[in-house]
């Protein structure tokens, strides 16, 4: 080495950071020879503050962690509180939650690929089609409670109100249409050179360092490994449908864009199910106002867009959890992103940060 190292700082203000978060690095030349993670720009004591609100109030504050996926903060933490308190959901209400939950892995995957090839220098194309379906899926928030970034529709016991007449007809007309969309970012984007070339062999991640450092969703399985949540400890109605889990081969940047494309036609397959199983009936279990679970814990888990998101919460008999506190997959999986650096150049750490899909309001909740 010639000279003495360089460090320089990528962020907190830097949209290739994808959000308030920092990185120092330490160079030779282009090269990184060491990488320091900084966070804790965007921290608002949520977990904190959820310890002063009652267990419903706490709701609104799940779906301002993962701002990208609401929907799927919302259940977490009901199916949590649900467990707590014995509170059993209704058929109808599951089926409502895993539709919702499969949007929502749809709408964020779609970010997630569209940012991440924004990162590799496809410009902007792909990140614009992919906003298109992403804005029909958030019309269907829309009608179905009124709100469109944080959803705020999951409730302790069911979900706040049934599905308008127009929801399902509305929905039955996008999943017919979304098999033909992603074959389209498969043409545009698959073997799009740039991808390719930016993406294949750059951020790998084995799958014995995977499991090691507990990382979880398509971070985990782009290196192999087949679990998820949804199969393994099932909750809402995913026993009662079918669907793959794919998985990668090098655990590389563009193992990881695959199975995030891969997912998203498993999304569809499961939304077509959930159209024609769908019962009727009511959509929530009444709950008081004033809920006080039994004195206890509890930990309540999803497989949300970015991995495993979990909820522990315990209860003293009062209105106020006692401890609330997320176990939130974006900050999980960046902790091996230093080792997953090291050796490469700056453009591929931004590669390679895309590929685990953080979003910042879970990193610093």
């Amino acid at each position: 080495m010639v000279g003495e190292p360089l460090v320089i700082n990528v962020g907190p203000q830097h949209p290739s950071t994808h959000g308030v978060f920092r990185l120092k690095l330490t160079l030779d030349g282009e090269r990184i020879l060491d990488c320091e993670m900084v966070m804790g720009y965007l921290h608002r004591s949520m977990e904190k503050l959820a310890e002063e609100r009652t267990w419903t109030q706490n709701i609104p504050f799940t779906d301002r962690t993962d701002y990208l996926s609401a929907m799927t903060g919302n259940l977490a933490y009901c199916l949590a509180v649900e467990k707590l308190a014995g509170i059993p959901v209704p058929p109808r209400a599951h089926w409502i939650r895993t539709i919702m939950a499969e949007l929502q892995r749809f709408a964020s995957h779609c970010m997630a690929i569209g940012t991440f090839v924004n990162d590799c220098g496809a410009w902007h194309t792909p990140l614009l089609y992919m906003m298109r379906e992403r804005e029909k899926v958030l019309d269907l928030f829309e009608l179905a409670c009124g709100a469109r970034l944080t959803t705020n529709y999951m409730r302790i016991g069911g979900v706040a109100r049934d599905l308008p007449p127009e929801f399902l007809p509305r929905l039955r007309e996008l999943v017919k249409e979304l098999p033909q969309r992603i074959a389209e970012y498969e043409e545009l984007l698959v073997e799009n050179e740039i991808i390719v070339a930016r993406a294949r062999g750059i951020g790998v991640l084995s799958a014995e360092q995977a499991i090691a450092y507990s990382v979880s969703g398509p971070m985990l399985r782009g290196s192999g490994v087949a679990w998820d949540l949804r199969k393994a400890n099932p909750y809402a109605a995913y026993e009662q449908v079918e669907f793959d889990i794919p998985v990668g081969v090098h655990g590389d940047c563009y193992d990881r864009f695959l199975v995030r494309l891969a997912e998203m036609r498993q999304s569809v397959r499961i939304l077509e199910q959930a159209l024609d199983m769908i019962p009727s009936g009511p959509v929530q279990t009444p709950v008081p106002l004033a809920l006080r679970p039994p004195p206890g814990e509890a930990y309540g888990r999803i497989e949300s867009p970015r991995g495993e998101l979990g909820f522990y919460v315990v209860s003293d008999g009062g209105p106020s959890p006692f401890r609330f506190h997320i176990r939130s997959p974006s900050l999980i999986n960046l902790t091996p992103l230093p080792e997953m650096v090291r050796g490469l150049t700056v453009p591929d750490a931004i590669i390679t940060l895309g590929s685990i899909d953080i979003v910042v309001g879970e990193v610093d909740r």
